[in-house]
């Protein structure tokens, strides 16, 4: 495997970004400071790597590999009642990772090994818990197709494909991906002891008044709102606004 891309902050401010996003939600006993690490430092190639794609403004591959430390942690809230599987551990930071990139549609989170995710076009971060700490986790960005540079805002995107990009460059390629369309028809907040308790028959009230619009999402971001009605017998959205612009953010 060849040596992994040293990472300049000055040059590549969203690959910092992303991976001190990635650090803040990593589980560890003790905040994360994500640390370039030196050229040629990378993770073992047999390693396993939680890995996602990020298609949008920024398109790359990012990817956490746990050192034991993190995966001790993982175990120990299982050993407490709350099994969860390093994938799902780990997918919370790749997401804000992603976030940082800037809009765009995020793949499942998936297992590789790290030989097949680290390059030498790769950035690699060491995820540490102090100065001079061994490191608890890594973090890898993979660029891909046109990077963004310093002083350069990333280019907003829809939460839908468009039929245009700047310069003319088509992405028609991408017309046949399908994504998955998520109707909400609103949210409540409840304390874990509360949803620990919930048995049929319980109600919940949302945030929404009756007759509202539900929400039409892609991948977690608002696109369009509208009225449920009944088609055949199975329920189907009537779409009545799209959203678009920060509101479609949120």
């Amino acid at each position: 495997m060849s040596p992994a891309k040293s990472t300049n902050t000055t040059t590549e401010p969203l690959v910092q970004a992303a991976a001190d996003a990635a650090a803040g939600l990593v589980p560890a006993t003790s905040p994360l400071t994500a640390v370039p690490a030196a050229p040629g430092v990378v993770p073992p190639a047999q390693a396993t790597a939680v890995v996602v794609t990020v298609v949008g403004a920024v398109s790359a591959e990012l990817a956490l590999v746990a050192a034991d430390a993190v995966v001790e942690a993982v175990e120990a809230g299982a050993a407490a009642g709350a099994p969860i599987a390093l994938v799902d551990a780990l997918t919370p930071a790749l997401a804000a990772a992603a976030q940082a990139l800037g809009p765009g549609a995020v793949e499942p989170a998936r297992t590789e090994q790290v030989g097949d995710v680290v390059g030498d076009d790769t950035h690699v971060f060491e995820l540490r818990s102090a100065a001079g700490a061994p490191e608890v986790a890594w973090f890898t960005v993979r660029l891909r197709g046109e990077q963004v540079t310093a002083g350069e805002p990333a280019p907003a995107v829809s939460g839908v494909p468009s039929p245009r990009r700047s310069e003319g460059a088509s992405i028609t390629v991408l017309y046949d991906v399908e994504m998955t369309l998520t109707a909400e028809l609103g949210r409540t907040r409840l304390p874990l002891r509360q949803v620990l308790d919930l048995a049929p028959g319980a109600v919940l009230e949302l945030d929404r008044t009756a007759g509202s619009p539900a929400d039409v999402m892609v991948n977690g971001r608002l696109i369009a709102r509208g009225e449920v009605v009944v088609v055949d017998e199975d329920y189907g959205l009537r779409i009545t606004e799209i959203v678009a612009g920060s509101e479609g953010q949120g």
